[in-house]
């Protein structure tokens, strides 16, 4: 993360491309510069932005070459470039007239590719050429160590510590969007105050909770047989008027994942090729990964099939939500027993 460092510092380049899946990253960066690099009642007239997916290459290149209104600098901001991918594109772009403006770029604009795609086609010269001239951000999603790493960072930057055990109780809570827990991390360190620690209780007591980690937390339970403790959970989702098809949409994508994740494991793949493979955050394959040992394949086939019963006979019969879902619990611990 090299060009976030150097934009907190007030370093710029005139060239950058920001790309990747993990758009907390991407977004910061973008922030970074609107901050940092425009000044004066004119800041607003120098940023502009132009999709790609609307107009050609030609106009940002000619805005960029346009001098600032009463300022130093300009940012122009170029959407969904997709000529940077194997995908076509819609609109005629001038790649000749890029390569031109990219060995050479205005001194009095930062021309910022904003390229929100998982992978960058790096056969094209045209993309070759950006990675070369420009500063390169490449906004993936962090795995478990860098996650931990990042949160740590995070607090640090709100003027607290957190406790090893408070992260991992504030990723099993709050999940893996960052922007969610940069705004959870910034609640509980103005509750720790500047020089504090966050700990394990302060997470548990001051984390806004989410549907997914509930049901996260529920699976857990099913899985090492706190079926009292699951049963609990349930409940306190529906007093809190939680729709029981999500609460069964959510409980299926979890036993969905457990059973991928065993599946791609007996193939041979490792955790990080197997998040790759999902889209999903490694924290979630590794925990998907230990969930998976409690079944078997036949199971886990069954679990999903049971699922899908059960969401068919909510949305087609006339028998009470609720009790569909209790009926799925009763039936899934039968099964478990019977392993």
């Amino acid at each position: 993360m090299d060009v976030l460092k150097e934009l907190k510092n007030g370093r710029f380049r005139s060239l950058y491309l920001l790309y990747g899946p993990e758009q907390y990253f991407i977004e910061e960066a973008r922030n970074l510069l609107i901050k940092n690099v425009l000044d004066g009642d004119a800041a607003d007239l120098n940023v502009t932005s132009f999709d790609m997916t609307e107009v050609p290459i030609d106009a940002a290149i000619e805005e960029a070459e346009t001098l600032p209104f009463l300022g130093e600098r300009k940012l122009v901001f170029v959407q969904n470039p997709l000529f940077f991918t194997a995908e076509k594109s819609k609109i005629d772009h001038d790649l000749k007239k890029l390569e031109q403006y990219l060995q050479d770029p205005s001194p009095y604009s930062i021309l910022v590719f904003l390229a929100r795609f998982e992978k960058m086609d790096e056969r094209k010269k045209i993309t070759k050429l950006i990675k070369k001239q420009a500063g390169v951000l490449e906004a993936k999603r962090p795995a478990e160590r860098e996650l931990s790493g990042w949160i740590k960072s995070k607090a640090a930057e709100e003027g607290a510590s957190i406790e090893e055990a408070a992260i991992h109780q504030l990723l099993n809570i709050a999940g893996f969007n960052l922007s969610v827990l940069a705004m959870e991390i910034a609640k509980l360190a103005v509750h720790a105050g500047v020089g504090g620690e966050i700990t394990e209780e302060d997470v548990t007591k001051l984390t806004a909770r989410t549907l997914e980690s509930d049901i996260f937390r529920l699976v857990d339970q099913i899985v090492t047989g706190k079926w009292q403790a699951a049963f609990r959970i349930y409940y306190d989702l529906i007093r809190l008027n939680e729709e029981p098809l999500k609460i069964l949409a959510v409980i299926a994508g979890q036993f969905r994942l457990i059973y991928q994740v065993k599946e791609l494991s007996k193939k041979g793949y490792g955790q990080q090729q197997i998040a790759g493979q999902l889209k999903v955050h490694p924290f979630r394959v590794k925990i998907a990964s230990g969930q998976s040992l409690s079944f078997s394949e036949n199971q886990l086939s069954s679990i999903v099939q049971l699922l899908a019963e059960s969401d068919y006979e909510m949305k087609s019969s006339g028998m009470e939500k609720k009790m569909i879902i209790e009926m799925f619990f009763f039936r899934l611990q039968t099964m478990m027993k019977l392993k």
